[in-house]
């Protein structure tokens, strides 16, 4: 195809072809759809694709959530199991701590060779770390390891603390040492001469001469089992130690103690005297076990 143009000014006519430029325009138009085509195809395949990568994160994020919410969850009821388990072994220690102190002043032991209010000293080079920290679970096993160790330590001190009283109490029981303050051994045990009648008859006690008023003491503990008037030994106290033991206080000018009343030893029972049969003031002390008369100079001299 020629297209002929006119032109009045040369005064002649050019002839152009048409036929050249369609390979380019052709080229043109078809890269033109091409690239129409590829946008539009990759428009509509992104638009198709994006919702379920989307939900795919989603679906990511909310399960690892949920993980970590469940993870927090574990640690915090185990971080409650030890906090609680490390409550009741600090119950355990201050009782062990208080049975301690209640040995160590029951054996009179000194203060300072076992202080309980204090951690016990302790020192050495830093040798450096010896390996890794232990797990949760590890530390948990440790602490019931501990708590049973805890448990058999204050069952053993329970059982030494029953021991010891026990042992303190039968001292305290036992009849040791003079009925007396102060005064001075009269007369011992077995024949004399009576004060009375100068003829020989058995003495069942030991006396101990003093001031009148002067205090008469309990040589051990124990329950008043007499308290008053007894023919021969005029004011009476006698007192019932246990195991078939018991101490008679006689001629006393008065009872400071009572039927059924507690003593201890060393306590202050009555006051010298000389009611009864007596030539002057001073203690009929005596010991009797099982019901028999014993020699208490054994008993005053321990």
């Amino acid at each position: 195809m020629n297209l002929i143009i006119y032109s009045r000014r040369r005064g002649d006519a050019r002839r152009i072809s048409l036929l050249r430029p369609v390979p380019m325009l052709a080229l043109a138009l078809v890269s033109s759809i091409v690239f129409a085509g590829g946008y539009l195809l990759a428009s509509v395949t992104l638009d198709g694709a994006a919702p379920s990568v989307v939900q795919e994160l989603e679906d990511r994020i909310a399960t690892q959530d949920e993980q970590f919410a469940s993870a927090s969850r574990e640690s915090q009821e185990q971080l409650d199991a030890l906090t609680a388990r490390i409550g009741q072994l600090n119950a355990h220690i201050l009782r062990i701590d208080a049975l301690g102190r209640r040995l160590v002043s029951m054996a009179d032991m000194d203060d300072g060779e076992f202080n309980f209010d204090e951690p016990p000293a302790r020192g050495g080079p830093d040798t450096g770390d010896l390996g890794a920290s232990a797990k949760s679970g590890e530390i948990a096993g440790m602490l019931d390891s501990l708590a049973l160790r805890i448990d058999d330590r204050s069952d053993q001190m329970s059982v030494l603390e029953q021991l010891l009283t026990n042992r303190r109490v039968s001292e305290e029981q036992r009849p040791e040492g003079r009925p007396v303050a102060s005064g001075w051994l009269s007369s011992y045990y077995g024949k004399r001469s009576d004060p009375f009648s100068g003829k020989k008859r058995f003495h069942g006690g030991i006396d101990f001469a003093g001031n009148e008023g002067s205090d008469v003491l309990a040589v051990a503990a124990g329950v008043v089992t007499w308290s008053g008037e007894r023919q021969g030994y005029g004011t009476l106290v006698e007192v019932s130690h246990g195991n078939g033991l018991v101490t008679r206080y006689a001629h006393n000018q008065a009872n400071l103690v009572e039927v059924g009343e507690t003593v201890k030893k060393g306590q202050k029972i009555a006051l010298m005297g000389r009611s009864g049969r007596a030539t002057g003031p001073h203690v009929h002390f005596e010991v009797l076990k099982e019901g028999r008369r014993v020699n208490p100079l054994k008993f005053v001299q321990r």
